[in-house]
C-alpha cells in the first residue's frame, strides 16, 4: 500500500457566509486582507482573500449559509502538497477509502486538485500549485493518468489566452505591491 507524501501542509479555508460582502468587508477592513478574484463557483458566489502575496488565497468565503441548525459553515479544508507525483499517490490512497466520499479532481489553472468528503462530511482539497496564474473561480477538468508534461501542456493550452493569465511569480509581484499600498494606506 502506497505511503503518504511526506510533505503535506495547510494552506486556506473556505467557509459559507450568510452575506459575502459583509464578511469581504469585515476581513479586508479590520482583518488587513485583499480581494484577489470573485466569481461564481458551481451556482455560489465566491471571493477569495489573502494577505500574502505568495498565497492567491488564504481565505475563501462562499455565499450560501442559511443560518439553519444543520447549515454547513466549512466548504473546505486545503492541503499543498508537493507534486504531481504526491497528488497521483495521495488520490490512489483516498480512492481505497471506504470511508470517503465524493471524490473528483479539478484543473483551476493555477492549481491542480483532488477534492473529497472524510469520514464527516467535510470537503477537503489536496493541491499543487501550477507555475501561472488566472483569474478565479476556474474549474477544469483534469485527468491524473496523464502524465506530467501532458497535464502542463492541456492547462497552459486551456488559459494562456485568457486576458489575466501570466506566470505566478508576476502575479505574487503584483499583488505584493498592492498589499504594500493597502498597509501603506492603513498606517495613515
Amino acid at each position: 500500500m502506497p505511503k503518504a507524501p511526506s510533505k503535506v501542509a495547510f494552506s486556506h479555508f473556505g467557509f459559507y457566509v450568510r452575506n459575502l460582502e459583509q464578511m469581504r468587508d469585515f476581513y479586508c477592513r479590520v482583518l488587513g486582507f485583499v480581494e484577489t478574484d470573485r466569481g461564481v463557483a458551481r451556482g455560489r458566489p465566491i471571493v477569495f482573500l489573502s494577505r500574502d502575496p505568495k498565497e492567491h488565497h488564504q481565505v475563501v468565503l462562499v455565499e450560501g449559509r442559511t443560518g439553519g441548525l444543520d447549515d454547513l459553515v466549512i466548504n473546505q479544508i486545503s492541503l499543498r502538497v508537493g507534486s504531481l507525483a504526491d497528488l497521483r499517490s495521495l488520490y490512489a490512497l483516498i480512492k481505497r477509502e471506504k470511508a470517503v466520499g465524493e471524490t473528483y479532481t479539478t484543473d483551476h489553472g493555477t492549481a491542480w486538485s483532488v477534492y473529497f468528503r472524510d469520514p464527516e462530511n467535510n470537503r477537503v482539497e489536496l493541491f499543487v500549485d501550477s507555475p501561472w496564474y488566472v483569474e478565479q473561480p476556474r474549474v477544469d477538468p483534469l485527468d491524473l493518468d496523464a502524465s506530467d508534461a501532458e497535464i502542463m501542456a492541456r492547462t497552459r493550452t486551456a488559459i494562456e489566452k485568457h486576458p489575466s493569465f501570466r506566470p505566478i511569480e508576476e502575479w505574487q509581484r503584483e499583488f505584493a505591491a498592492k498589499l504594500t499600498k493597502k498597509t501603506e494606506e492603513a498606517a495613515r
